[in-house]
């Protein structure tokens, strides 16, 4: 790893401003929009940014890795080899669009501005999308992400077996996975390949706050990370982590964790440690071996009142997530039914029946993990304004309840729909529409402007760059991650 500096390349002052003045943004860019503005880049700028092929989807997409170099004769004077490398990926998750902007925006700046260039002295490596497939199947709601309804009835997220980001191997004691999609054997081909000293997964949340996750503590970017989302109206998210195994650097800043991490947890709290629709590791802890840096900046496409107050609420936080467990388990019974009901008269093999197959049963996990929580000494305290466990409950029932009712309205839609299923469709699109009707008139959201969480996402990719390099973090070295 390159030596340690004493002075940030670029400061805090710098790229707050260039998030703060970012145009406006609409919507965010389908797959062949964004893939048509990185080649008009591309043919604009053939001195410093060029392209290779580096795989296929599954469905016969090419994904190409871009790399932007240091200066036009980088490749001639050696210049790459001892330079950093950041390798930045959009797309590892198909419902997270945030990053195909701020991949644009990084990709602009950089090449007009050699000054910032030359000074981050990075190899700049990006996959533009990960998961075109995947991407292409929630392009119903990239024109207008702020209206529910669009948003919910075009969600697609694919089962954790399918994946990029969680199909990278692992053996550790009972957990073994080796499924690897071409997609993911792409991004770990580059991954070894370059053995960045930055690994950037451009992802996004859903509603809430701002927050962060790093592969190791970096107590000088923290300020920043803060920052930017207070210069850009975006409120910290303060309430309940993503998950309750995660460790808190500083407030909206977790460490990232690994699958041996989760699965002791699991199995301390009683939990089975593999559960059904688990799959592999995810790409930030595969990057570990190589001693890479990893941050996400997780930006919602909603905010909810309250996201960043930590004053008491006058409830019991164990209260709220027996409620939350309690639902969100008759919730997943309920689909799960209906899914048995139907499963015999199904005819095509969707990836949104694919998807409803896994996550639904993992409603009612979910839900007695979170009962399992709501007995424990700890968890009867007072609730903070900012937790809000039954948001977990109107995602997961719209999100995967959506799933199937897609799964079953393409039944009907190609003609092949008995009574059975034409029935249940139409039980399924009543029950579906109430949902949300309680998530909007419950969880009080607002959309946040595109350019807003585009600035902080990409301010944070530089800031993670500027601040470096940082401590060598043990890098693992070994072909698997655990012994089984």
């Amino acid at each position: 790893m390159t030596e340690v500096r004493t002075l940030q390349s670029v400061t805090d002052e710098e790229i707050v401003e260039r998030v703060t003045s970012l145009p406006d943004l609409h919507g965010y860019p389908a797959v062949d929009e964004l893939l048509d503005q990185l080649e008009r880049l591309r043919r604009a700028f053939p001195e410093l940014l060029t392209a290779r092929r580096v795989g296929t989807s599954r469905l016969g997409e090419p994904i190409t890795l871009y790399t932007l170099a240091l200066h036009a004769d980088s490749a001639d004077d050696g210049a790459a080899d001892v330079a950093r490398h950041a390798l930045v990926v959009g797309g590892v998750h198909p419902n997270e669009p945030i990053g195909s902007h701020t991949i644009l925006r990084l990709l602009t700046d950089l090449l007009h501005d050699s000054s910032v260039r030359d000074r981050l002295g990075v190899v700049w490596h990006v996959i533009p999308c990960a998961d075109p497939d995947g991407m292409r199947l929630n392009e119903g709601w990239f024109d207008d992400p702020f209206d529910g309804e669009t948003y919910f009835r075009h969600f697609y997220r694919p089962p954790g077996n399918e994946q990029v980001e969680w199909t990278f191997p692992i053996s550790y004691r009972e957990k073994y996975f080796d499924e690897m999609l071409p997609e993911t054997q792409a991004l770990q081909r580059v991954i070894d390949e370059i053995r960045p000293d930055y690994y950037l997964p451009l992802h996004n949340s859903e509603t809430g706050g701002a927050y962060f996750y790093l592969s190791q503590p970096a107590d000088d970017l923290v300020p920043l990370l803060h920052r930017l989302p207070a210069e850009l109206g975006i409120p910290l998210h303060l309430g309940e982590p993503e998950g309750a195994h995660l460790k808190e650097l500083a407030p909206a800043v977790f460490e990232s964790s690994t699958s041996q991490s989760v699965y002791e947890w699991r199995e301390a709290n009683g939990l089975d440690p593999v559960p059904s629709g688990s799959a592999g590791q995810s790409s930030t802890s595969y990057a570990r071996r190589h001693g890479t840096v990893s941050l996400i900046a997780e930006l919602p496409i909603w905010r909810t009142s309250g996201a960043d107050d930590t004053s008491p609420s006058g409830k019991r936080y164990a209260a709220l997530l027996r409620e939350a467990g309690e639902a969100l388990t008759a919730t997943g019974t309920q689909l799960e039914e209906l899914l048995a009901r139907v499963g015999p008269h199904l005819t095509l093999d969707s990836p949104y029946l694919r998807s409803a197959r896994v996550f639904v049963p993992g409603m009612s996990q979910a839900g007695r993990m979170m009962l399992v929580r709501a007995a424990k000494p700890e968890n009867d305290r007072a609730a903070t304004v900012a937790e809000r466990p039954m948001s977990v409950v109107w995602m997961y029932r719209l999100r995967f309840g959506g799933a199937l009712l897609r799964a079953l309205r393409a039944e009907v839609a190609a003609g092949s729909a008995d009574v059975v299923v034409r029935r249940s469709t139409r039980e399924l699109e009543r029950v579906w529409a109430g949902w949300l009707q309680e998530r909007e008139s419950q969880e009080g959201t607002q959309g946040i402007p595109v350019r807003a969480v585009v600035g902080v996402q990409y301010g944070a990719v530089l800031g993670l760059v500027a601040h470096g390099p940082y401590p060598d973090p043990s890098p693992v070295t070994a072909p698997t991650t655990g012994e089984r």
